[in-house]
């Protein structure tokens, strides 16, 4: 259970739900972008979750317990991360669905899965779900 496997359900989960519309009217573009990727570097949330997922599979792996127990374990860490991704998805969809409602944005697609084209609302999502940009360090 990588950042990877987590970012891909993620975006999968948003291509899904971007695809039965959110929100219906006339912008000047009727697409709306979310950078997921962004948005994961900079929401404490999901680095929070992504850690802890991690350090439990971790100190799973390095317990002496018996195989049994840490297979016991290991499916409720699965568990587990599987209500964290839900979770994360959802805060995802329901900010990137108020904010194509406020825009009269009809869908709404990751970046990752978009070349060009499209409304980047990703700054608008972040405001929802209260994160704020990490600086970008200086060379």
């Amino acid at each position: 259970m990588n950042r990877r496997y987590i970012q891909h359900g993620i975006a999968l989960a948003i291509v899904v739900l971007a695809l039965a519309g959110c929100g219906i009217g006339r912008a000047k573009s009727n697409i709306g972008i979310v950078d997921l990727t962004r948005i994961m570097a900079n929401w404490p949330k999901f680095e929070n979750y992504n850690n802890q997922i991690q350090a439990d599979a971790f100190a799973i792996e390095q317990s002496k317990e018996p195989e049994s127990q840490k297979a016991r374990q290991r499916a409720e860490l699965q568990q587990r991360f599987a209500q964290y991704q839900q979770e994360i998805t959802g805060n995802i969809h329901d900010a990137a669905q108020q904010v194509a409602t406020q825009k009269n944005i009809k869908l709404i697609f990751t970046r990752q899965g978009v070349g060009y084209g499209g409304v980047d609302i990703t700054s608008d999502v972040e405001k929802v779900l209260n994160i704020t940009e990490k600086a970008t360090p200086k060379p």
